[in-house]
């Protein structure tokens, strides 16, 4: 039933008009609102009533004395003392005029009956008793003060005989004191049911208040903590089950701890220890997140974003254990923020994808600005010269060498347009594989034969190990003759006169190994991590000695991938180079498109093979064919 459709009831009137008198302070705290009503209304209706019982004792008493209107002056008082409290709202001040109030009464009433033997000085243990309805210390200590200080002077004015010299008879006094124990045993009574009545609605109010709080901790995706200096959990939300998937129990102590990633460790002590000394900080880290179901055996890492900051010194004294008072605690507020740091990464692999590519298009620009311009030059320029033959009286040899030179340059920049072309094919994955059956030693032999002139003119040693038994193997003749001149060429280029090359080629289980190595100036490590990407050439573009685009290691490795082989490179600075290519014996076309346009990936260390590997043959295999100058 709403609070609007409750039954009328006299309690109910009776609150409503005890709230239309509560001071503003004390209407937005329920338990504010209810000690101001405990106090007020008593004290209204004792007084309302002794203020209609008075015409009455008038008619059967007669004329009153002194006591009696005094008495009933201290009834009506109270009226005064709630008028206070709903004018003003001091709560503590209304019960300290309250104990001044009964004090006093007591006072007149006991030298008037007797000193400190009157019936009316037990109502001094009723001073202090009313006074621990405030909840405050001082004016519990100021009321307890009091009701001595009052008893005290009672004792003195006994001793020295200022008491009035009619005292009662021994059968009033013993009903006097009847009476006084009686009252003040009943008052006693309603004071302890008012303090029971005040501890209800005090632990009714902390239950509310402690249920509103759990429910916003069970239901928050983000974990709220409690943590010691040295990182160890006093307390943590529910919230932490769902997203760490473990009992919260188990996250006590150093259990929240033990799930930090190792490497964030460091971070997350230091921002728990930052906010112990009164700073405010937030750091990011990685927690273990415990696998379920299917994951099991799985190890999965979510970011969390932690903010913390000191507790609340005041809050902490309220704590029943406080042996460590003197240690600054944190709270601290845990988010997942997997996600959002899933699309930095995201962000950033875009980013760096963005600039390879325009790395990628400078070094294009500016190996294609030389590698065109260079054959266009000599085609024009000896062409022209030709065309002038009659003016310049080119003689035939003269003729021939201009043509020639015109064929080799028309030849180069032929070749440079087909390494664009093929990689652009590759990249886009239109390259088509034409398998056939081929021998690849005779296809080893005729590159090494092709590029023997050119080792012999740099004086450079071309030695070629291809056993004569060397199974015919099933793939692309032509991808294979470009992947072994591209890798031989590079080698001999990139070796000083008097170095060596060797061209080597095993069977390996299902896989055919070519192994072409040098001892020319090497890659250094950092050129070696990005060998391979199109148009890139190790050392500085505008520094390097041999001609080139940048594109043969990028299309082998494209075509090694093709052929669903592998490629790994090793490599020192100023010792040489070793290149490895595994191709399998028969090249079955993959039913996924996909696996034909992948391009394989550099391995900046790669798999040391054994040396003499290669160089095991059998007894019969013919010597190694050296090509030398």
């Amino acid at each position: 039933m709403s609070r609007s459709a409750r039954p009328v009831t006299v309690l109910s009137i009776i609150r409503d008009c005890l709230d239309a008198l509560l001071h503003p302070s004390a209407r937005y705290d329920a338990l504010t609102r209810a000690r101001h009503r405990a106090f007020m209304a008593p004290r209204l209706l004792g007084s309302l009533a002794a203020f209609a019982a008075f015409p009455v004792y008038l008619a059967m008493r007669g004329a009153p004395s002194a006591v009696e209107v005094a008495a009933f002056a201290w009834l009506i008082a109270p009226i005064m003392l709630s008028w206070f409290l709903s004018r003003t709202g001091r709560y503590e001040g209304a019960h300290v005029l309250s104990s001044l109030a009964l004090a006093g009464l007591i006072m007149a009433v006991a030298i008037t009956t007797g000193g400190i033997g009157s019936f009316a000085a037990v109502w001094l243990i009723v001073v202090p008793l009313e006074a621990a309805l405030s909840a405050s210390r001082r004016v519990a200590a100021f009321a307890s003060l009091l009701a001595l200080s009052c008893a005290g002077i009672l004792i003195l004015v006994s001793q020295l005989g200022w008491l009035p010299l009619d005292e009662p008879s021994a059968a009033q006094r013993s009903l006097l004191m009847a009476f006084g124990v009686a009252s003040a045993t009943l008052y006693a009574a309603a004071l302890a049911f008012g303090a029971e009545s005040l501890a209800r609605t005090s632990v009714a109010l902390l239950s509310r208040e402690e249920e509103r709080y759990r429910l916003l901790a069970r239901n928050m995706s983000d974990v709220i903590s409690r943590h010691r200096r040295n990182g160890a959990v006093q307390f943590i939300s529910p919230a932490a089950e769902a997203m760490l998937g473990m009992p919260v129990a188990q996250l006590h102590g150093h259990g929240l701890f033990d799930r930090v990633h190792v490497a964030d460790r460091p971070a997350y002590l230091t921002a728990l220890s930052d906010a112990a000394r009164g700073e405010v900080r937030s750091v990011e880290f990685r927690l273990r997140r415990e696998p379920t179901g299917s994951e099991r055996g799985q190890i999965d890492f979510i970011w969390v974003e932690m903010r913390c900051r000191p507790l609340d010194q005041d809050l902490g004294r309220q704590d029943i254990d406080r042996d460590a008072a003197h240690e600054t605690e944190v709270v601290a507020v845990m988010r997942d923020v997997t996600d959002r740091k899933l699309s930095e990464q995201a962000l950033d692999q875009a980013r760096s994808a963005a600039e390879a590519a325009d790395a990628a298009k400078t070094r294009f620009l500016a190996t294609m600005s030389h590698e065109l311009r260079t054959p266009l030059n000599a085609i024009i320029g000896f062409s022209d010269m030709i065309a002038q033959e009659q003016t310049l009286m080119l003689g035939a040899a003269q003729r021939r060498e201009y043509a020639q030179l015109i064929n080799d340059s028309g030849q180069h920049l032929l070749s440079v347009v087909n390494g664009i072309l093929d990689m652009s094919k590759m990249e886009s994955g239109n390259f088509e594989i034409a398998s056939e059956p081929f021998a690849p030693r005779a296809s080893l032999m005729h590159c090494c034969n092709l590029l023997a002139l050119k080792a012999r003119e740099n004086g450079i040693d071309l030695v070629t190990d291809a056993p004569q038994d060397l199974p015919v193997m099933t793939g692309d003749p032509r991808a294979f003759k470009q992947i072994v001149l591209n890798l031989v060429a590079n080698a001999i280029k990139f070796t000083e006169r008097g170095g060596q090359v060797s061209v080597s080629a095993a069977v390996s289980g299902s896989q055919l190994m070519l192994r072409i190595s040098d001892t020319g100036v090497g890659i250094a490590p950092d050129d070696l991590k990005r060998l391979g990407a199109p148009f890139f050439q190790a050392g500085k573009t505008y520094q390097r000695r041999h001609e080139g685009t940048g594109l043969g290691l990028s299309i082998v490795k494209s075509l090694v991938a093709l052929h669903l082989g592998d490629l790994t490179i090793q490599s020192r600075l100023g010792e040489g180079t070793a290149v490895t290519v595994k191709l399998p014996l028969v090249y079955t076309s993959p039913h996924a498109k996909a696996a034909e346009s992948k391009i394989a990936t550099l391995t900046p260390v790669l798999r040391q093979e054994p040396q003499d590997q290669l160089q095991d043959r059998p007894h019969d295999q013919p010597a190694p064919v050296k090509k030398s100058a």
